[in-house]
């Protein structure tokens, strides 16, 4: 087994039930029934990292627990993860409770890695919204529980840190019901005294736990008075409403047995209309072992959610379930490219089977890929294996042309999959490398980090001569600067990008260009008069309106490419002219002396004399504007647009949200993501259009000539 980050080989055994590594990892063949594909998401902070550690090490597969302080945690194996202290990107940690494979999928909370959050909710079948029992219900817990709505999955409320002095879970219990409604049910309830944890209740067994160094020991049932039989009401309710048969029960006065609560509670989470809600404390292995337990009981097992609608070549929708002996069928997830192991794509397999050697469409390439070694992911570590049936998550090396969002599927049965949604990128900033001479090793470093990343964006800005790298936010484009020097030795600079401004003209003026030289031998000779105008059209457009032969008719294109290459430089501050026509009305020739290069200067000089006669003004690019964000906040960021040069063109509401739909100049726009994120606590979106060039205001015109000059 070979490790990317030390690049060592561990040792492996191989079983009849499958493969282990040696104090680490055990994993058997599982089949769909017995997995469960769960995503740890939630604000920052929040401790979804710590909660992964916690599982990996109460299930027996690490000897030690890792720490985020002590940058060991399983999760967290990047060098730029150990460096923050936080995630940048989804990982894979399989753990096995109860003959049950947990493929636990741990999500960055910073909304600038949100790309890794998309990421891990298309390869999960429910998913765990980690809150901090110290700040409450927060912005990303309401992204998490939106995706996992939107993709369809069973959600799943933990509420962590309750062992810390100033946390209060039944505040924030609270707070989920008033924010997600009456889904909410609670299952894992802590006793407190004076702010100390001294018991967690299971209201399904009905017993009260105490914890020392994970493990549990039953005690006596606390006298919490009338809460405790509120909250047992709460559940009674919620599972009563999944059946008639238990809702009969439940008018009847009958007790729910055990076996009842679970079942019951099993459905409505799998028909999303419950939401569980556990409790603990990750760093202190408290409770780990009950929400272990309800993932086990209560999410839905990778048989009965993983299967996929997709479409074949014809544009048939064609639905897929999980069934390991049909035509094979996966979505690829993730990638990692690492420049000394090459490229490896995380993919789940959601029909059939994926085997070594064995070759599969790729439907976005059209090209057949040969698969080669396949692993186990755990972390930073690959077990090998010779088989990945459906429901489960696997990782193939050495698939050059096969990225994320890509569908592998058997020749015998095309079919495209949904790929992965993401945010759009909009924080922009020009980028060259700090040493010169390394622009192709720049260039190639950010192509490889774009198939890993997909929410960055590589683009060369032919007006400015600029390369405009776009990602999520400042920490985004901070992390893909550290994995430039560290992967691939190139150090770079970061700057605001230059805005592609434009020249253009007023008024009509007419101009004589002469170009005369003497010089021994034959000289020069070109005369034109030429008249330029403001004209409908991108660049300049040429016209001629010559008679009587003043000017011959093979020096016209001499004349026009003299215009056009001046055109490149315009006389306010250098930037490109266009909405010009330049009409040649009259000129004059010498037999001996006139050539092309002598009516290409003419035309040139005439540029030079006829543009500043014109009213020349300097255009700036505008560009639409749609912002989505809360209503509550729509008056702050109207408030921001105006103040920006914009004018708000509609406001429409999508429900909660509002559309704000706004043309802004494209040179305010810099910090706008910044400003967005932070007035919306990190709620709000938008992406932009080009729409068309105006004229710069006087004043601002005034200041970009003179620091055009002045460089």
């Amino acid at each position: 087994m070979f490790c990317a980050i030390c690049r060592k080989i561990a040792p492996v055994s191989v079983t009849e039930n499958g493969l282990y590594m040696k104090g680490a990892l055990f994993l058997k063949d599982y089949k769909a029934k017995n997995i469960r594909n769960v995503v740890f998401a939630g604000h920052a902070s929040a401790g979804k990292t710590s909660l992964t550690e916690a599982a990996y090490y109460l299930t027996g597969k690490s000897d030690r627990l890792g720490t985020i302080a002590e940058g060991n945690t399983v999760s967290d194996f990047d060098a730029e993860e150990i460096r923050r202290k936080s995630s940048v990107s989804a990982a894979v940690v399989p753990c096995e409770w109860k003959d049950v494979k947990l493929n636990i999928i741990d999500t960055p909370g910073q909304f600038d890695f949100s790309g890794s959050v998309s990421e891990g909710f298309r390869a999960a079948g429910s998913s765990v919204i980690v809150i901090s029992g110290k700040s409450g219900v927060s912005v990303g817990a309401k992204k998490a529980f939106d995706a996992a709505t939107k993709k369809g999955i069973a959600k799943i409320f933990f509420i962590n840190k309750i062992d810390h002095e100033h946390a209060d879970f039944y505040k924030v219990f609270e707070d989920l019901k008033a924010t997600f409604g009456p889904m909410v049910c609670p299952i894992v309830v802590p006793y407190v005294v004076d702010h100390k944890v001294q018991c967690y209740i299971n209201l399904i067994d009905y017993r009260a736990y105490e914890y020392k160094d994970g493990k549990a020991t039953v005690v006596p049932m606390p006298d919490m008075g009338h809460r405790l039989e509120g909250l047992r009401t709460a559940i009674n309710e919620a599972v009563a409403e999944t059946s008639e048969e238990l809702m009969e029960k439940y008018f009847s006065g009958e007790e729910f047995t055990p076996d009842e609560l679970i079942m019951g509670l099993a459905t409505g989470v799998r028909r999303g209309e419950i939401a569980p809600v556990f409790c603990g404390s990750a760093a202190s292995l408290q409770a780990i072992d009950q929400l272990l337990n309800g993932l086990i009981w209560l999410a839905p097992w990778a048989e009965t959610v993983a299967g996929e609608t997709g479409v074949d070549n014809d544009g048939n929708e064609v639905t897929l379930t999980v069934n390991e002996d049909a035509q094979t069928a996966a979505v690829v997830f993730k990638t990692v490219v690492d420049p000394f192991v090459g490229k490896l794509v995380y993919f789940k397999v959601i029909s059939g089977k994926v085997t070594s050697d064995m070759t599969l469409l790729n439907m976005r390439t059209g090209a057949q890929e040969r698969i080669g070694k396949l692993y186990y992911v755990c972390g930073k570590k690959q077990i090998e294996t010779a088989c990945v049936s459906a429901g489960d998550i696997g990782a193939v090396a050495k698939l050059n042309a096969t990225g994320t969002g890509d569908t592998l599927c058997s020749p015998a049965r095309p079919i495209r999959l949904p790929e992965v949604s993401y945010e759009l990128p909009n924080y922009k900033m020009a980028v060259r490398p700090k040493n010169k001479g390394e622009e192709e090793k720049l260039a190639s470093g950010l192509m490889r980090l774009c198939e890993e990343d997909p929410t960055i964006s590589l683009k060369n800005n032919e007006a400015t001569g600029e390369l405009i790298l776009a990602g999520l936010g400042e920490q985004h484009l901070d992390t893909v600067a550290n994995k430039l020097k560290a992967k691939f030795g190139v150090d770079v600079v970061f700057e605001a990008p230059k805005v592609a401004y434009r020249e253009t003209i007023r008024k009509k003026a007419k101009a004589q260009g002469r170009h005369k030289k003497q010089s021994g031998g034959h000289g020069q000779f070109g005369d034109v008069w030429i008249e330029f105008e403001p004209w409908d059209c991108e660049g300049i457009e040429f016209a001629e309106t010559i008679f009587g032969g003043s000017v011959p008719k093979n020096y016209f294109p001499a004349v026009e490419k003299g215009l056009q290459e001046s055109a490149l430089h315009g006389v306010l501050a250098g930037y490109p002219i266009v909405g010009v026509k330049a009409t040649l009305t009259d000129g004059s020739y010498h037999p001996v002396d006139s050539s092309e290069l002598a009516f290409k200067t003419a035309a040139s000089l005439a540029y030079k004399a006829g543009i500043p006669e014109a009213n020349p003004v300097l255009l700036e690019p505008v560009v639409t504007l749609v912002a989505t964000l809360p209503s509550d906040n729509s008056g702050d960021i109207m408030g921001d647009i105006n103040k920006r040069r914009g004018r708000v063109l509609g406001m429409d509401p999508d429900g909660k949200l509002m559309v704000i739909t706004a043309e802004v100049p494209e040179s305010e726009l810099a910090d706008f993501p910044t400003v967005l994120r932070s007035v919306t606590r990190g709620v709000g979106s938008f992406y932009t259009e080009f729409a068309r060039y105006e004229e710069v205001p006087s004043s601002i015109a005034q200041k970009i000539i003179a620091e055009s000059k002045a460089e």
